[in-house]
């Protein structure tokens, strides 16, 4: 048997499930690709990412910070700064989140059609 595969019922099927739920938000997606290139304060996050609330970007940045993927940086400014930046870990999952990203944006108009097509014929 192939041990990358786990068996079901495995215990740590559920952790690995938690694990993909997160970065596999919709939001977690959006704010790994709003840092890929550099730190960004919260506001620079806030408008990089069209829709999210400002309750929904604090949660969702302190679990990925939780998690090891961001770390938050508090600057000794008044008023006080505060940057977020990937970390190593982060890092790594950029890199296939920048490519389904790129995949998105290169299939969106062809998506777009389908949608309409199969809206059509089901509506």
């Amino acid at each position: 048997m192939d041990e990358t595969i786990l068996p079901p019922g495995h215990t740590d099927c559920l952790q690995i499930s938690e694990i993909l739920g997160r970065i596999g938000d919709k939001w977690t997606v959006l704010i790994i690709m709003a840092l890929h290139g550099r730190p960004h304060r919260f506001n620079e996050i806030k408008r990089a990412i069209n829709g999210i609330s400002q309750q929904m970007l604090t949660r969702t940045l302190k679990n990925l910070e939780r998690d090891g993927m961001v770390s938050r940086t508090v600057h000794p400014t008044v008023p006080p700064q505060v940057e977020y930046a990937l970390t190593e870990l982060g890092r790594s999952l950029s890199v296939p989140v920048a490519a389904m990203g790129s995949w998105a944006w290169a299939n969106l108009d062809d998506i777009k059609e389908k949608r309409a097509l199969y809206d059509a014929a089901h509506g």
